[in-house]
């Protein structure tokens, strides 16, 4: 293998048939390791001549008493969605009565996340928080194999192995869809998330398992894809507009997004909620000063600030210790637009 190649902990853990989380307490000398899976390890690393890393090791016992809170978006989205503003709250709470300091970066191109990967490598952060995870983010897997405690606000999938904390994104959705169904709503659509991020994929599964448990179609053309962005949601309802122009009801997965819907349906001189009702996700700021104000499933941002950190510190403390998932619950609450 050339420089460029040299053999990393996955590639360890791929030989050897086991997880990198295995490979890490093999190398740090867990207890918690089998004889026959420590030997099998220990085989690998021997074959693929890994050196392994003394950051990687987690043998470093200086700490520095600050975390890294990490979101791999843009200014613009950040400024632009309470969410971030919540979470960052949350966070904050958190770790208000340790003497932990809180360093917040945007990852938003390949230099920057360099630059993270550097800083964690050489240990300037005890732990990692990361927000806004999308399906092949390469952020996870780095910090994984640098051995760095890590928690996800969210999470890649539904087998996510690192400590995570996320709202019931799914029986938030299916609430909002019971509504509309309740209140008489024919024709349902939905304006989904990004399908990169499993909150996007919760959020429209919600809105499928409502309508198939009313014996309402679930059609691909009841779908218009957004992206959590206001522009997104006024293009999106645009689409659904033209497509199914007798839509009664749509479910908007953010607030930020169904204020762009709003926007559409009133250029399109739709009447909300007589003509169009309408339901977001999130309860942020903007659901209670849209006009009219807008029924919204309430996730409770800050408390996943403040556990994602309890979780990381909790990590922090005892590196061993099993990863924890922390679903939080949500609520509907019901205003003018539906």
């Amino acid at each position: 293998m050339g420089a460029s190649q040299r053999p990393t902990i996955k590639t360890v853990a791929a030989r050897a048939g086991v997880g990198r989380t295995t490979v890490s307490r093999v190398i740090n000398g867990s207890p918690l390791v089998s004889d026959k899976v420590r030997a099998a390890v220990e085989s690998a690393i021997a074959e693929l001549n890994y050196v392994p890393n003394s950051v990687a090791r987690g043998l470093v016992t200086s700490r520095t008493n600050s975390i890294a809170l990490v979101i791999p978006e843009s200014e613009s989205r950040l400024g632009s969605e309470p969410y971030f503003f919540a979470v960052i709250r949350g966070v904050s709470t958190g770790l208000a009565d340790t003497k932990t300091q809180l360093q917040l970066v945007l990852v938003r191109d390949q230099g920057e996340l360099d630059q993270l990967t550097e800083s964690v490598a050489a240990r300037q952060v005890d732990g990692v928080l990361l927000v806004s995870v999308h399906e092949n983010d390469p952020i996870p897997g780095i910090l994984e194999e640098l051995g760095l405690p890590t928690v996800l606000a969210g999470r890649r999938s539904a087998d996510e192995p690192l400590s995570h904390a996320h709202s019931d994104n799914l029986g938030g959705a299916t609430e909002a869809v019971r509504h509309l169904v309740a209140r008489g709503r024919r024709r349902i659509t939905t304006i989904t998330g990004p399908l990169d991020m499993e909150v996007g994929r919760s959020r429209l599964q919600g809105w499928r398992d409502a309508l198939r448990e009313a014996g309402r179609p679930d059609d691909e053309e009841l779908v218009a894809h957004g992206d959590f962005t206001e522009d997104g949601g006024q293009r999106a309802m645009g689409e659904l507009l033209d497509r199914v122009p007798d839509l009664d009801a749509v479910f908007v997965a953010s607030d930020v997004m169904a204020a762009g819907a709003l926007v559409e349906l009133r250029a399109r001189h739709r009447r909300v909620p007589d003509d169009v009702a309408v339901v977001g996700f999130d309860d942020s700021i903007i659901a209670r000063h849209t006009n009219p104000s807008l029924t919204s499933v309430r996730q409770p941002t800050e408390d996943i600030g403040s556990t994602i950190a309890r979780l990381l510190l909790d990590e922090i403390a005892d590196p061993e210790a099993p990863h924890q998932h922390v679903v939080l619950p949500t609520e509907l609450i019901v205003r003018d637009s539906s």
